[in-house]
């Protein structure tokens, strides 16, 4: 996204800080970030620290004559591709659902003829209050795009919706925004499978077998092709994650029947294999709960079998073959050596492999090799949804290489 350019307006409260770390996430991405500190924003984070990781100007008086005369607040609002406030206080959502104008953020706002995304942070008394939300209502029906706030504890104490979303998590909105709309860009017309998340293997109506998979990289990964343009389906086994925009989900719970969606869905060109799929399943399923004391008496004995390879499967079909297919390798030693065995056993193109012995299950974070038949990089730790941008960039490249055809077939 080199090139791109947003207007960050930095609100007052604690959560100002994670502005800074927004800032440098974007930077990562190429995104250009030109910065108004309120007046309570400056209370929590300094002009000399935005600056710095801006390479910016800090804008913080509407009647400084020297930035008017420099760059007027007119200019300013229509300068980048998105004006982004974060954190958005109650004060600045009521000033901006009302159309006041007394300070430059407020008058900023009202001037700007490009999209504006809110980012509320607030105590969760303040953003439950009929005021806030009748703010908040009037905003959506004006067009801004306005992101729910993450839900846990406060530097108040309390406990409840209202804290500023994660930086991760408000950059991954804002390359979204502009991304532009879906079903545009260099992967439109092609169509891309990818699964995500764990799958249960049913004990018994109240238990099953399963995993620690949260589903964030796959879910990074499909809303990543699909802001390229694929048309993309999500097979995903249970997690609490929002389908993202664009993205056709297909739900399922077991690895037999993500196996049979999988199958479902072809002919496509892309196939990326997230999810953590169980090796086993019971050989039975009891049709009643198993009942405790009984399992002590007689001691337990689990009997499994081999589910279906659902990457192998796929990478090794001779008749609708999707043009290039990834697979994901979750090791806890070796992760180069394990990936490149199973690069060659399964057959697929490349290996995404990372090492899964600490918080990456469940976390934010990712540090991945990609390997193919031509040799191994290494990524440095990132955000999923960097890795997931970082991956869809790739994908786009090989495609239209000019020697893409023969690069990212099954001879690669």
């Amino acid at each position: 996204m080199d090139g791109k350019r947003i207007l960050l307006i930095i609100g007052g409260g604690i959560a100002a800080y994670k502005s800074l770390e927004l800032i440098r996430l974007l930077a990562k991405d190429g995104i250009g970030a030109r910065v108004i500190l309120t007046k309570a924003g400056a209370e929590f984070v300094t002009p000399l620290s935005v600056s710095a990781l801006s390479g910016d100007k800090v804008f913080q008086d509407l009647f400084n004559l020297t930035d008017e005369a420099e760059m007027g607040h007119i200019e300013l609002s229509r300068s980048a591709d998105l004006i982004v406030v974060a954190p958005a206080t109650a004060d600045l959502l009521a000033k901006a659902a009302n159309g006041l104008a007394n300070d430059l953020a407020s008058t900023t706002l009202l001037a700007t003829d490009k999209p504006v995304l809110m980012v509320p942070a607030m105590n969760v008394r303040m953003w439950e209050h009929a005021a806030v939300k009748r703010n908040v209502a009037q905003l959506v029906a004006d067009g801004v795009h306005v992101m729910q706030p993450d839900v846990g504890p406060m530097a108040c104490g309390e406990f409840g919706p209202g804290r500023l979303p994660e930086p991760e998590r408000i950059a991954a909105q804002i390359r979204k925004l502009l991304a532009g709309p879906v079903g545009a860009g260099p992967l439109a017309g092609f169509r891309a499978i990818v699964t995500a998340g764990p799958t249960r293997e049913p004990l018994d109506p109240v238990r099953f077998i399963s995993n620690h998979s949260s589903g964030k990289q796959g879910y990074a990964i499909a809303e990543a092709l699909s802001r390229l343009g694929a048309d993309v389906r999500l097979v995903t086994g249970p997690t609490s994650l929002a389908i993202p925009d664009g993205v056709t989900p297909v739900k399922v719970e077991t690895a037999v029947e993500m196996h049979d969606a999988v199958k479902a869905q072809l002919p496509a060109d892309i196939f990326v294999a997230v999810a953590a799929v169980a090796d086993w399943r019971p050989a039975t399923r009891a049709q009643t709960k198993l009942k405790l004391k009984g399992a002590q008496e007689a001691g337990v004995a689990l009997q499994l079998v081999e589910n279906p390879d659902i990457l192998k499967r796929i990478a090794s079909k001779k008749k609708d073959r999707p043009r290039l297919v990834i697979g994901f390798a979750a090791e806890t030693d070796n992760v180069e050596a394990h990936a490149k065995a199973k690069l060659l056993r399964k057959g697929c193109d490349w290996i995404l492999a990372n090492d899964v012995s600490g918080d990456v299950m469940g976390g934010s974070d990712n540090e991945v090799l990609l390997v193919t038949r031509k040799g191994t990089e290494r990524w440095p730790r990132m955000a999923k949804a960097e890795v997931a941008l970082k991956l869809a960039d790739r994908i786009a490249e090989a495609f239209y290489d000019p020697e893409g055809a023969a690069k990212i077939g099954a001879a690669e």
